[in-house]
């Protein structure tokens, strides 16, 4: 298979419910059961700054720790959103689903059994933010053929792959929204992408040994945990 085909298999397994299998294949974001405060109140809060040490998250995985730095200056909504899930414990025991070496990896929806972890409501896609899909970025996955559909999954950027950026209005061209970075601990998402991954009916290029993000916290609160008191 060429590489372009690739890349566009690929690409098409980014988005929620084609390759990657999210609620059954079916593609259809689900509403979580968890209480989550309404898309007004989430607009509400983003429109107010957050403590630059809110704004880093350590990702603390079976292979190592990494840490994102979110933009909430062009990405207020899709901040929040990740915010939220962090903040809930969602993460936490999820694992990447799917790596592809240098171009992606992606997590955020799933256990190591392949239990789909329950997920809110779909957020407005901010990927005209002018943000690029550059390698180390961070940025939602969202189904193919809808704009508004990202939920929790996310993807982070192992090359520069402006094919995921925006482009247009349509829902082929809209890209994906990017919302923040990598700071600390590419080298670790470089080696998740080279873990020894296989196929299966419901997931492409998922690591054969899970690898797993044990928690997903603020780094304040990782750095007072570990300094003695």
């Amino acid at each position: 298979m060429r590489v372009e085909l690739v890349l566009r298999c690929v690409a098409a397994a980014l988005v929620l419910g084609t390759v990657v299998g999210c609620g059954g294949g079916s593609g259809t974001p689900k509403t979580s059961n968890a209480k989550k405060k309404p898309n007004h109140a989430m607009r509400a809060e983003a429109s107010r700054p957050a403590p630059p040490d809110e704004l880093r998250i350590v990702l603390d995985t079976t292979v190592g720790q990494v840490v994102l730095e979110l933009d909430e200056e062009h990405a207020p909504l899709t901040v929040a959103n990740f915010l939220q899930y962090v903040d809930s414990g969602h993460y936490d025991g999820t694992i990447f689903h799917q790596v592809v070496d240098g171009y992606i990896v992606l997590g955020g929806a799933y256990s190591p059994e392949l239990q789909e972890k329950t997920a809110g409501v779909a957020i407005r896609n901010e990927a005209d933010n002018g943000l690029k899909n550059t390698r180390g970025t961070i940025a939602m996955a969202r189904e193919f053929d809808r704009i508004d559909s990202s939920t929790c999954q996310f993807f982070i950027n192992l090359a520069d792959n402006p094919k995921l950026d925006h482009h247009g209005r349509t829902a082929e061209e809209y890209g994906y929204c990017v919302f923040g970075r990598v700071v600390q601990g590419l080298d670790v998402i470089d080696k998740i992408a080279q873990a020894e991954a296989h196929s299966t009916d419901q997931f492409e290029l998922i690591p054969i040994k899970p690898v797993v993000i044990k928690t997903a916290r603020h780094a304040a609160a990782v750095s007072n945990t570990a300094t003695p008191r």
